[in-house]
């Protein structure tokens, strides 16, 4: 018997038969229309994803970079809680439920799965995606306000994908707040710019005065050691692009790169990162340039060279947004 398909792939093929109904100009308009309405202001009680059309060309547009960027957060999060698996999981804000893909990427086996969103046609048709999955068997999919008046019932895990940028800042601490309450776990994760890291550091300080500790990126519960206005924490994940991603953005390139931050805070046990590799590594004649956020709450850049043996190996290796040194590998 052939084993069953990965979720990346099965995402894939059930989107692109979404597709097979859809006019691409109309999807291609679409998409344009519903990123525009998203980078403007988003009134909760509004839905921008109005209809079927709506919601089938943004999920192709959308799904595969945001179930990139989670599942690779919640990656560096299972590394730092090594053997623990989530029993129950609620996406909130997950529209048609690209985490709640990721989430069964990064642990086998099933588990009681919620969905909660505004938009009644995106959860319709997360419903109908996961059919493709065998882990989401038996997920709701409940229509819920996101912000003030949210309720999460109790639950091992909470992810928020690119949800914060379309609340208000009394809102965006409601959820935060209620998701500190329900979950021993939370992982939250926003767009890659200023704004976005700026979501999530400030999540990130409401998930500590609660009680939390950072598993990842960070190495520490302390403050971010960025100075504000200078820089910003972000990472980057290569996602494969569909025809319709070439429609909209022209171009000829098989994928882009989707930069994202995020934050996953756990009130478990946890071994964060002895330090993260925050920009991408620079490869040289005989050494790799590696600039590291450290345990001691300090930015710094370490040269690695041929003469740290097998380390210079790793580092040749180590990608941006991994653990430094790399986390001990199971046998």
């Amino acid at each position: 018997m052939n084993a069953p398909a990965p979720p990346a792939e099965t995402l894939r093929s059930a989107l692109a038969g979404l597709l097979d109904g859809l006019p691409p100009k109309q999807a291609a308009s679409a998409v344009e229309r519903l990123i525009a309405s998203y980078r403007g202001a988003t009134p909760t009680d509004a839905p921008i994803l109005r209809d079927r059309a709506d919601v089938v060309a943004y999920a192709a547009y959308r799904m595969p970079a945001t179930f990139e960027a989670v599942r690779s957060a919640l990656a560096a999060f299972a590394d730092a809680v090594p053997g623990w698996v989530p029993g129950s999981h609620t996406d909130v804000g997950g529209g048609t439920g690209a985490a709640t893909w990721a989430v069964t990427d990064t642990w086998t086996g099933t588990r009681g799965v919620t969905v909660l969103d505004w938009a009644e046609p995106a959860l319709a048709l997360g419903r109908e995606l996961a059919s493709a999955n065998p882990a989401l068997d038996g997920a709701r999919w409940q229509r819920s306000r996101i912000g003030a008046a949210l309720t999460i019932e109790s639950t091992d895990l909470v992810t928020v994908s690119y949800v914060l940028n379309e609340l208000t800042e009394p809102d965006r601490a409601a959820l935060v707040d209620a998701a500190a309450a329900a979950a021993q776990s939370v992982v939250i994760v926003e767009a890659g710019t200023p704004a976005g890291y700026q979501r999530v550091i400030e999540a990130r300080d409401r998930l500590i005065r609660a009680g939390f500790r950072v598993a990842a990126p960070c190495p520490h519960s302390a403050a971010c050691p960025i100075v504000p206005g200078t820089d910003w924490c972000h990472f980057s994940v290569r996602v494969g692009r569909s025809s319709l991603h070439r429609q909209v953005k022209g171009g000829s390139l098989p994928y882009e790169d989707e930069k994202f931050s995020y934050v996953a805070a756990t009130r478990l046990p946890v071994t964060p990162a002895p330090a993260r590799v925050v920009r991408r590594p620079q490869i040289r004649k005989g050494q790799v340039l590696l600039d590291l956020c450290e345990a001691d709450e300090q930015l710094r850049r370490t040269t690695v060279t041929k003469r740290h043996g097998d380390l210079y190996k790793a580092a040749r290796d180590a990608a941006w947004g991994d653990a430094w040194p790399p986390y001990p590998q199971e046998p």
